[in-house]
């Protein structure tokens, strides 16, 4: 057998040899490309208190079809439970949670994801993910040889300038363990715990563990959030009444009286500071005193604007920041805005001594981040951190707009929603009967109403209306079509044609845009709502 004759027969069998590689590899890469093309869970801290924290899993269909429903399922370790949740439907068998889609969020195209939420109280975090019944994914491979990923990573101390995390070993041999802050390590140890230090007060920071050897390092934890203390409390004089009054001030000049926040009329329970503004950046906000305000009160400085804040608060009265307004175009539509305005707005609270937020977007809004945003705002400052809404009142006529949707959504963290039931025209109230004209007893109550019998409690429910000429463009009325509307909603009494299925002894009070506008007026709507309001059950 000649040379030329072996390399001829070998021809063949080296040919057969590359392409039966060849078709190795495909197969491994289909495998991998299939594998990856699937649907996933992930779960992130959005925010931790030490003693409970924010919870979100995003499901996302990575796969190449329609996913008609989805049920995520974890284990909770001993000592950690939920307490609340939101955009999902939700079961317990003993320490192990299932969230179902719900009707309106189940259905996801490719690519396309949705989220859920809930408070966790305790220390522990979610384990042994499954989405419908597979492994919920989202991680990626660690390196042959290298640990397994760090398990329970939680927030274990916080001082005013620094944030402890611990976590449990992980498996196989482990030299260190890396401790990061994004892609940036802040800490390296050969421990379960480490301190990341030189941290600002009242700020959120999220962090992921890894587990490194010779061989490489671990996939990275599931983040963990965690807020350093030092949080003023915004609520140290104590609740709201039962029934309050709430007024718009000017932070900027208009035809309305100008006024120094130190001499807002004493009839005002809760002042809302317009507005809070947007920036360059995504979901963040900024505030300042308007320099024409200040020329127009002859000098107003920030630091009297500060002095002042903690006078109103001394009498008993609460003061918040107005987030957007009219022309206002705050946009919060992901996570990275959701974080951006929550971090910014809570700076703002500290700096100028704020007992919470009022959300007055009248270009939109999405729920969904929106939601996540001020859970993460509110989580540091406890249950008298102060949330209310002031929708247009067209935002509120179904459950399925946007406006609405979030305040269902945060109806457990929620203080009230004070509509602006002016500049509208006619709309249908609860009864869809009849479009009532704006500016009426009829109008007020029946518009009330859809809110009240559609999820929100009767605390949770205000009337707002301008506070007389110049303050609105239609809608405007005698304060006292307001006690009126009033008196029909609590008791059943001074109403017009339209009586409302029930009485609401617990509806909370008015909302006036603006106090400016009021005292422009003689302070006619303060000196007649107030004192009204100390009448109702």
């Amino acid at each position: 057998m000649t040379p030329a004759t072996l390399i001829g027969r070998a021809r063949p069998l080296v040919r057969t040899l590359v392409v039966a590689a060849l078709a190795a590899s495909a197969v491994i890469a289909t495998t991998t490309a299939a594998e990856a093309a699937t649907p996933t869970a992930t779960f992130v801290k959005t925010s931790d208190w030490g003693s409970g924290w924010e919870g979100k899993y995003t499901v996302t269909n990575g796969g190449t079809t329609t996913l008609a429903s989805w049920s995520v399922a974890f284990d909770l370790p001993s000592g950690t439970s939920i307490s609340s949740s939101w955009d999902a439907q939700r079961s317990q068998s003993g320490n192990r949670y299932t969230f179902s889609n719900l009707s309106w969020n189940g259905n996801l195209a490719p690519g396309a994801s949705v989220s859920f939420g809930f408070i966790g109280t305790g220390s522990g975090s979610p384990g042994n993910c499954t989405l419908n019944g597979a492994a919920c994914g989202g991680g990626t491979d660690p390196q042959p040889g290298a640990p397994g990923v760090p398990g329970n990573v939680r927030v274990s101390g916080t001082t005013n300038t620094s944030i402890s995390v611990a976590w449990n070993a992980s498996s196989g041999t482990v030299t260190g363990y890396r401790v990061y802050e994004g892609t940036a390590v802040r800490a390296t140890v050969t421990g379960t715990s480490a301190t990341i230090s030189g941290l600002a007060t009242c700020t959120s920071k999220s962090y992921t563990v890894a587990a490194y050897n010779a061989n490489g390092e671990s996939a990275k934890s599931t983040p963990v959030t965690g807020t350093t203390t030092g949080c003023t409390n915004p609520d140290p004089g104590g609740p709201l009444p039962k029934h309050f009054l709430t007024g718009y001030w000017h932070n900027f000049d208009n035809p309305a009286v100008e006024l120094r926040l130190r001499d807002v009329p004493a009839e005002y329970d809760l002042v809302a500071v317009a507005f809070g503004e947007a920036t360059s950046t995504p979901g963040q906000v900024t505030f300042g005193i308007d320099p024409g305000l200040s020329a127009a009160l002859g000098g107003y400085s920030d630091a009297d604007f500060r002095a002042d804040v903690a006078t109103v608060k001394s009498r008993g009265k609460k003061v918040i920041l107005s987030v957007g307004g009219e022309a206002g175009r705050v946009a919060v539509n992901d996570a990275a805005s959701a974080n951006n305005f929550a971090s910014s707005v809570r700076g703002i609270i500290q700096s100028y001594g704020f007992d919470g937020v009022d959300i007055d977007l009248e270009n939109g809004l999405n729920p969904q981040w929106m939601g996540q945003a001020l859970r993460t705002l509110q989580a540091p400052f406890g249950s008298n951190f102060i949330i209310t809404m002031a929708p247009q009142t067209i935002d509120m006529q179904s459950t399925a707009g946007s406006y609405f949707a979030l305040a269902l959504n945060i109806r457990d963290i929620l203080t009230v929603v004070h509509t602006q039931f002016y500049n509208s025209g006619s709309m249908l109230g609860c009864d869809q009967m009849a479009a009532y004209g704006q500016g009426s007893v009829n109008f007020l109550t029946a518009l009330a109403c859809i809110q009240l019998e559609n999820g929100l409690r009767p605390d949770q429910v205000a009337l707002g209306l301008p506070a007389g000429p110049g303050a609105a463009g239609g809608g405007i009325v005698a304060p006292s079509v307001v006690t009126n509307a009033l008196d029909c909603l609590a008791r059943g009494t001074n109403c017009g044609s339209f009586r409302p299925p029930r009485t609401y002894p617990g509806i909370r009070g008015a909302m006036t845009w603006s106090i400016n506008w009021d005292v422009s007026n003689g302070n006619a709507f303060a000196r007649t709502v107030r004192p009204h309001l100390n009448t109702l059950p």
